[in-house]
Parts: structure tokens; C-alpha cells; sequence
């Protein structure tokens, strides 16, 4: 598939690699925004970008048929505020964990760092400067992603509480069972894109493409780092896709939807995906993986002491009693 990005500052259409290939320094950062119908709120997010304190970045706009009018937004954009390094391309039209993984192909072989962005959040200033330097510690040759804290808020960007703070460290047997890395806070280095950009045409199905970031990249050995700041407004509103988790009523809802078997769906579909990209995964990971599989089949003690072997884990108490609550119900 050729995709095709329009700069609003000229009038011919460029090819993806037209785009990334554009002289850039050693610390570029395209930022990757996924939208759909999100006219309303873009302008902010828009304004937040360019506020940005690390001044050497480019946006690549993907739209999932939106049905609103954000194209005047994104070409005044554009033209007065980014001339030369906002571009816009059609998104696959299958939803947004789809279009993100469409953005991380058309950023292409040659972009050195790359961001994630929502809709309809606000950047603090220091967000891609703090992401640099965090991933700046880790070697070239490792994947690496970084992830946030964030600051939530409603709707008007008000009533602010930092989200959850998590204390156990990251890795994939954590990963396998939850998703601790918003994708609105993600940046990765070169080698997370490569994996990510080798491996997305067997993804289709995940269920989340932060979450399956998480995933791939501490399943085939690479590095998350998390940043106890928070680094962006993040904006609660009812179009929100997956929305925060911090309350005891949004948490309480994830239990009973896991014990609705919503929880076994997601591992059925995730683990798929990890299926299909199994030569990328270390052995460590494989045997984790297949550990946790055998958790979800036949009988209750041998279920229970599968789990136990798997080594996965939840990042707070009540997470992990969840987690075996389900292993009981056979909703795993």
C-alpha cells in the first residue's frame, strides 16, 4: 500500500518517505497523531506541540473519517505555525488501535525518535524534552520506549489529579496482564520503530496499540522507561476510548468487566498477535507466554499452577487479587 502525506505548506502531495527523509537532526521526533472527529479539541493539542521546549520535531497527521471539520484547524496549523514538517495521510478506517499502528509504518525507515499523540489532550512544555533524555540512556541497538504519568483532568482542563503512580518496575509479565504506558505519553527510539514497523502487519487484532507497545517491545527484550512525571493534560470527556483508571469506580468496573470474561477476550486477542510475532520474542518471553496460556485451559489446580509459573503480575494489590480472581472464574 503507497501512502500518500499532503504539506500544508506546499501544494503537491508527498510520499511517506518524501517526508521522513527531509534533512532532520540526530534528535528528531516525528510526532504521530491518531484522529477522528476530534475538531473540537485539536486546536489546543495543536497550540501544546508547538510549545514544546525540543524544537527539532514534525507531525504526522492520520485521519480515521472523521466527519467534523478539523481541516481548517490543521492547515492554519500548518501554514502559520509549522511550515514544512505537518503532514496529514488517510487513516486504514478500522478503528484507532489500527490507525496508530498505519502511522508507525508511514513514519518510515528514517526517523529517529517518534511520539504517539491524542486528540484531545494538552502536552506540558518539557513532554518530548524529558522523553529524549530518558531514552538517551538506553544504546542505540535496544528498543526503548518511554511512558508518563499523566495529569487528569475534565473537560475543560480542570479538576487536575496526577494519575496512578506505579512502583513495581515494567516487564513483560506485567505486560502480558496490563498496560501501564498511556500510548498518549509514548515516545520510542529507532529500534523500538523498527520492531514495531517489522511486526504491524501481524498485530491486526490487539486490542490496544499502547498496550501492545508494552508488550512487544519488554517481550523482545527491550526497555520502558517510566517517568514518574507527569507530562501532559490528560482530558476525561465521554468520547474518551479508554478513559484513566485512578478512581475506585472506573476499577471497579474493570473488575466486573473482567469477570464478564471482556479481560479473557483481550488476552485471547492479544495473545494471537504475540503468537504471530513469536520470532521476534526472547525464550524467556515465549515460556511466559506459553505458561499463561496453559493458565487459561483445563482444570482449576493445574489453571492455578500454571499462573503461578507464568510470573505475571499486576502493578497494585488489588490488580493482583483480580488477576486470581479470574484464574478462579476462568476468565483469565
Amino acid at each position: 500500500m503507497t501512502y500518500h502525506l499532503h504539506d500544508f505548506s506546499s501544494s503537491a502531495p508527498l510520499p511517506d518517505l518524501g517526508a521522513t527523509a527531509m534533512p532532520r537532526g540526530a534528535d528528531h521526533i516525528c510526532i504521530l497523531l491518531g484522529l477522528c472527529n476530534g475538531a473540537a479539541t485539536l486546536g489546543e493539542q495543536l497550540r501544546s506541540l508547538a510549545g514544546q521546549s525540543h524544537r527539532d520535531w514534525s507531525l504526522i497527521l492520520s485521519d480515521d473519517g472523521s466527519r467534523d471539520d478539523w481541516l481548517p484547524v490543521m492547515s492554519d496549523f500548518g501554514t502559520r505555525e509549522a511550515p514544512g514538517r505537518t503532514f496529514v495521510t488517510r487513516g486504514p478506517g478500522r478503528g484507532y488501535a489500527a490507525n496508530f499502528l498505519h502511522l508507525l509504518c508511514v513514519a518510515g525507515p528514517m526517523t529517529p525518535y517518534a511520539a504517539f499523540c491524542d486528540q484531545d489532550d494538552v502536552w506540558l512544555p518539557n513532554k518530548l524534552a524529558r522523553a529524549l533524555a530518558h531514552l538517551k540512556t538506553v544504546p542505540d541497538s535496544t528498543p526503548a520506549i518511554y511512558v508518563s504519568r499523566t495529569m487528569i483532568c475534565d473537560e475543560k482542563l480542570e479538576n487536575r489529579r496526577p494519575s496512578l503512580l506505579f512502583r513495581k518496575p515494567p516487564g513483560f509479565g506485567n505486560a502480558l496482564v496490563q498496560n501501564i504506558g498511556g500510548g498518549n505519553t509514548m515516545v520510542m527510539n529507532r529500534a523500538a520503530l523498527d520492531l514495531l514497523q517489522d511486526t504491524a502487519p501481524r498485530a491486526a487484532g490487539i486490542v490496544a496499540h499502547d498496550w501492545w507497545v508494552y508488550q512487544l517491545i519488554t517481550g523482545a527484550g527491550g526497555r520502558v522507561l517510566y517517568d514518574a512525571h507527569t507530562t501532559l493534560l490528560y482530558r476525561q470527556h465521554g468520547g474518551n476510548m479508554i478513559g484513566a483508571n485512578d478512581s475506585l469506580l472506573a476499577q471497579a468496573l474493570r473488575i466486573k468487566h473482567l469477570l464478564q470474561g471482556q479481560f479473557r477476550d483481550w488476552n485471547s486477542r492479544n495473545l494471537a498477535a504475540l503468537d504471530r510475532v513469536r520470532p521476534w520474542l526472547t525464550d524467556e518471553a515465549i515460556d511466559t507466554v506459553d505458561r499463561f496460556q496453559a493458565a487459561r485451559r483445563g482444570r482449576l489446580p493445574s489453571r492455578l499452577l500454571a499462573l503461578k509459573r507464568a510470573g505475571v503480575w499486576r502493578q497494585r494489590r488489588r490488580g493482583g487479587c483480580a488477576l486470581w480472581l479470574a484464574a478462579l472464574a476462568n476468565r483469565l
